[in-house]
């Protein structure tokens, strides 16, 4: 498996593969890997000629210190499982190589998102998207990619991305990826592995309380479907939630009534101790 460290490294392989009309699809991860990621990579290889993976804890996505420091980082054992996946190539560079003039410097491009960056994480998180952006697009622009596959757990994240996509003019083909569960509903994540034994046999009722208010939402309004999750989570000790919100799954603003749209998407973040836990459902698909 060919390891990529710098963008000089990553203009030759990607002219390499184009002068072949080789098509590529793009794995973007910040490592950690897990079956969820795997999952994305086995679609990737079975839709393209070439599958880049890329390994980049993207520092101007965190605007918590303490989140950024606490990441999890197993390069070596990325690269093992990338390998064994079939992966040909992987671009991990380092910060210096992505941002040569430090990650604080502000002076980086800013993009128009809309709404869809403007709620939940947006407003919880604020800078955040835009960082996510900036690194997708370095990346596609880098990679020059046919496809991207990005799973369905981070559901606000494909917004963004496809509108940046929109916008930017990118030609790109954004494929979301089914969120991949452990055997009791947790959506796997790499901040899972922070989880203590007693944290993580809690985590778990999370999707429960999702899962069980579809179809609690039947016969309920959507307050009462959004504070019966609230309630039963916060009752839980260990866990509190964030935010819950009930929205359209197109323009991610929040619904009054089921009738508002054909496709309504319940999204939450949930700390689990000092670990936050992101996690969505379909109400209405």
């Amino acid at each position: 498996m060919l390891i990529i460290r710098t963008i000089a490294e990553l203009d030759s392989y990607v002219d390499s593969l184009k002068a072949n009309n080789r098509s590529i699809g793009l794995v973007p991860t910040m490592g950690a890997l897990h079956a969820g990621h795997l999952s994305l990579v086995q679609r990737a290889v079975a839709d393209n000629d070439d599958v880049i993976v890329s390994l980049f804890v993207n520092p101007v996505q965190f605007n918590n210190p303490d989140d950024l420091a606490t990441y999890p980082r197993k390069e070596e054992d990325d690269f093992r499982m990338l390998a064994e996946a079939g992966v040909v190539a992987v671009f991990a560079p380092s910060v210096e190589e992505i941002f040569p003039d430090g990650p604080e410097n502000t002076d980086r491009k800013q993009f128009d998102l809309g709404s869809v960056a403007e709620v939940m994480e947006g407003a919880m998180r604020p800078g955040h998207f835009q960082g996510v952006a900036y690194i997708v697009d370095r990346l596609f622009r880098l990679c020059r990619p046919k496809r991207a596959y990005f799973g369905e757990k981070d559901f606000q994240q494909i917004a963004v991305i496809s509108r940046m996509v929109e916008t930017e003019h990118l030609d790109v083909e954004i494929i979301p990826c089914p969120i991949k569960r452990a055997d009791d509903g947790l959506a796997l994540s790499s901040r899972n592995a922070l989880l203590t034994p007693e944290q993580r046999s809690i985590a778990p009722e999370i999707h429960k309380a999702l899962a069980d208010s579809v179809a609690y939402s039947r016969d309920h309004s959507v307050r009462a479907t959004h504070d019966s999750v609230v309630e039963r989570l916060d009752a839980i000790p260990g866990l509190k939630v964030e935010y819950f919100e009930i929205v359209d799954a197109r323009t991610l603003l929040p619904v009054e009534e089921w009738e508002e749209s054909p496709r309504i998407q319940g999204c939450i973040t949930v700390y689990c101790g000092k670990v936050r836990l992101i996690d969505n459902i379909s109400y209405r698909p």
